[in-house]
């Protein structure tokens, strides 16, 4: 092993991997004027809590800032060496960690995956929102099965967040992730959250998956226009809200219904 892998293994090294990293992000996200979109995503997302953050690996590094103080919340990250340093880092930042990966069917067998799963599901029902990376592992920018899996087993909506900022370096990483550079322009985007119905079948989960992944390309999209200036944050339609509404209610009928037959049958 050479003396470099040695010494990313050391805890202390780690530590102040973690440190540094939470120090930098703090220093972006102050330095910076970031606008949201819609401007009432707050008030959006506590009228839903807890809800589901679906981030692309890469763009997913400000998320922390996006949640309010009074806000529980948890994040997924992998239990890699790169997963420690992130670990260490968001709970400096006030957000606990729960270890653990996907595989590359996109659903959580692998590395812990399965233990992380189920502490999820428990984290939404305590009322916790869940933050995670969407991407399969190792394939940028395809949604897996598991967060839709997540979403249908506790009911509660995936919001798309997508972060950008007009300075910034693009490497060329298998993730495209961006590093966010302080004194920016920025750009916080919500896509328009999805519910998945607790009788979702597996084609039904796979259309539900096609539509998570177009709502994080598109708001990951917009994020770069409204932060490079080519477009500017706006309300959501009143069709849109009245959409998502519907679909609110009909996933909650849904699992009401499932829930008393389940009661009947006991």
């Amino acid at each position: 092993m050479s003396f470099l892998k040695k010494l990313g293994r050391s805890p202390a090294v780690r530590s102040a991997a973690g440190s540094f990293l939470a120090g930098y992000l703090r220093l972006v996200w102050r330095t910076g004027r970031f606008a949201l979109d819609p401007p009432n995503l707050h008030d959006y997302a506590a009228a839903n809590l807890p809800v589901i953050f679906a981030m692309w690996h890469g763009q997913h590094f400000l998320t922390p800032f996006v949640k309010r103080p009074e806000y529980d919340a948890v994040v997924l990250i992998s239990r890699s060496a790169d997963g420690e340093m992130n670990a260490i880092a968001a709970e400096k930042l006030g957000i606990r960690a729960i270890r653990g990966s996907g595989d590359h069917s996109g659903q959580f067998a692998r590395k812990g995956g399965v233990g992380a799963y189920f502490q999820m599901v428990e984290a939404l029902e305590a009322g916790t929102t869940v933050a995670l990376t969407a991407d399969v592992p190792k394939v940028a920018r395809k949604a897996g099965l598991g967060i839709v899996m997540l979403a249908k087993q506790s009911g509660r909506p995936i919001l798309p967040i997508a972060i950008a900022t007009k300075r910034r370096i693009d490497l060329k990483s298998w993730d495209k992730a961006s590093v966010n550079l302080p004194f920016s322009k920025g750009a916080v985007v919500a896509g328009p959250p999805t519910w998945v119905p607790c009788d979702a079948d597996a084609a039904a989960l796979e259309d539900y998956r096609e539509k998570v992944e177009q709502a994080m390309n598109d708001a990951t999209a917009r994020a770069y226009d409204i932060a490079e200036g080519r477009a500017t944050p706006a309300m959501w339609s009143e069709a849109t809200i009245a959409e998502l509404a519907a679909s609110r209610e009909a996933t909650a009928a849904l699992r009401a219904g499932a829930g008393t037959r389940g009661r009947a049958h006991a």
